[in-house]
């Protein structure tokens, strides 16, 4: 850490990203060539185009902040720092103390501010680290997702009821024809 004359202090800190699930990038394209340059409708057709991928296990990320600098500040700085193009608000700083062999996570309020609680922990890792993780509310935040993920979304909820359909249909097609056999041995030939 470093402090400057007029009394405040920047320093590193270190987050470990524990993700278990993909994050988004921009989808890597060709540069354009000269004539695509020379054409003005080739921005026009330009398409905003992602890729999913998850990140290593294990990955951790060293920070340059200061002392005024906020925990949504540090979630900002880690997905620009990785190019991810996901809602920050899908994601939260977590700080993680280890006491007696146990661990512990305690979620950062937005304006908490994480090189300060570094310096009060004081060197020790197991004392205090940072940990960057979906942010699990318990309630889904849908105004996190793009279009295009809502839209897989839909996908998926509209082929699961479409199976479940499908069995419900089958499990009374199977019991209209027991008791139709069962009609059918019983009645008086």
């Amino acid at each position: 850490m470093s402090l400057s004359k007029d009394g405040a202090y920047t320093g590193f800190i270190k987050v470990q990203l524990k993700l278990i699930r993909p994050v988004s990038v921009p989808a890597s394209r060709k540069p354009p060539s000269i004539q695509d340059s020379r054409k003005q409708s080739a921005r026009a057709q330009t398409v905003k185009r992602r890729t999913s991928f998850y990140l290593p296990k294990g990955t951790a990320k060293h920070l340059h902040v200061s002392a005024q600098t906020q925990a949504s500040e540090v979630i900002e700085a880690l997905l620009k720092k990785f190019m991810v193009v996901d809602n920050p608000r899908k994601f939260a700083l977590f700080e993680r103390a280890e006491k007696e062999d146990q661990v512990y996570l305690r979620k950062l309020a937005d304006d908490e501010k994480p090189l300060h609680l570094r310096l009060l922990a004081g060197p020790s890792e197991k004392v205090l680290s940072f940990v960057l993780k979906e942010n699990e509310t318990g309630e889904v935040n849908w105004d996190a997702f793009s279009m295009p993920e809502l839209q897989n979304f839909l996908r998926i909820l509209q082929r699961e009821e479409e199976e479940h359909v499908k069995q419900i249909l089958q499990k009374y097609a199977c019991c209209r024809e027991k008791m139709q056999e069962a009609l059918t041995a019983r009645t008086p030939g």
